[in-house]
């Protein structure tokens, strides 16, 4: 059965919360399928429709509105931020010592999951033909970083100290005990943005007097979707957005409860003829608890729908690159994918 003409535009554009489903979950704007409704694509109405809203940006997060475009462009631009923007990892790791308790197996893990502050786009991908010898090593595919530590006790130490942090010296390995090592004229390209791990801080191994550790690691440039360690995100998802509308006016002690059914900031109470009365502030604050759909007298008060094309960015950064810069470069392989998929296209209509 056809669906009425006037909700043809809340089906076409919303996304309805009820108490036990979601409805309107699928796309339905394509040609032909509503009577009277023009939907084909159409390069003029998506520029004007289109746009990319930035809400929060600071070192490590980003958060940001890509309005008018359909979920499937939206889950890809995820999918590449996550799995195929490139970024530098240790990949090879040479041990010449560990006589530490932690396994080489485990330690080259460990070491393997370290972000590598580097900029991937100043490197190449490394040849997968070529031997994995030490030597091989190029400055233009390849980062050398060493790790060289060894425990000792502490001379100055107490005799009445059972702490370990006074009574050995190198006992607890961090990252910022990682040196890189430069290869080539590596030292001069990089003169003015020193590699290094991310963050200093990281635990890698602890060590009793007379342990150490002699590790020669290699970075190397890869993607998310041949190893997690090579993903530049830390979190990279999207949201629609909530949008939460009264059916009518809601007064005293109802709207104080409706007001506790939504996030702190959505619902807010403003005083009219001496009333308090509900009123939605910032629906974009709404986690779509459906929290209000359990109070008999206030489900019908509210309509909660979410915004079928309005999706809500969030992406966070390992520290390798800034955000603003992994969203850029993710641009940049969807442009390219779409590129490469339009001239298989050609080819195979000139043959």
């Amino acid at each position: 059965m056809a669906a009425p003409m006037s909700n043809v535009e809340e089906i076409r554009s919303r996304v309805i919360l009820g108490k036990f489903g979601v409805k309107n979950v699928h796309t339905t704007d394509f040609p032909g399928n509503y009577p009277g409704f023009d939907d084909t694509w159409d390069m003029k109405r998506f520029q004007k429709n289109f746009r990319v809203d930035v809400v929060h940006l600071d070192e490590n997060s980003m958060e940001f509105d890509m309005v008018g475009i359909d979920a499937a462009i939206a889950n890809a631009f995820r999918r590449i931020l996550l799995a195929e923007v490139p970024t530098m990892a240790i990949e090879k790791v040479f041990i010449y010592n560990n006589t530490s308790i932690v396994q080489d197996e485990v330690l080259a893990h460990r070491l393997g999951l370290i972000p590598i502050k580097a900029d991937p786009r100043l490197f190449e991908f490394k040849n997968t033909g070529e031997e994995s010898a030490e030597e091989e090593a190029s400055e233009i595919d390849t980062i050398q970083l060493q790790l060289k530590i060894k425990c000792s006790r502490n001379p100055r130490a107490s005799k009445d100290s059972s702490d370990p942090r006074e009574l050995y010296l190198n006992h607890m390995v961090y990252s910022k005990d990682i040196e890189w090592v430069p290869i080539g004229n590596q030292a001069d390209v990089f003169a003015d943005s020193c590699i290094r791990p991310v963050h200093d801080d990281i635990l890698i191994a602890q060590l009793r007097p007379g342990q150490e550790l002699d590790i020669i690691m290699h970075c190397v440039k890869g993607l998310g979707k041949d190893h997690a360690k090579f993903s530049p995100v830390a979190t990279a998802s999207y949201r629609l957005l909530p949008e939460i509308t009264l059916l009518e006016t809601v007064e005293g002690e109802k709207a104080e409860r409706l007001k506790r059914c939504f996030s702190r900031g959505v619902i807010d109470l403003e005083d009219a003829h001496g009333k308090k009365v509900a009123k939605v502030v910032n629906s974009r604050l709404d986690t779509c608890s459906r929290e209000v759909l359990r109070h008999s007298d206030l489900k019908n008060c509210v309509t909660l729908g979410r915004v079928r094309d309005h999706f809500i960015f969030t992406v966070e950064s390992t520290g390798i690159l800034p955000p603003d810069v992994l969203v850029t470069e993710a641009i940049k392989v969807l442009m390219a994918k779409c590129q490469s998929f339009l001239s298989e296209m050609n080819s195979v209509n000139m043959e």
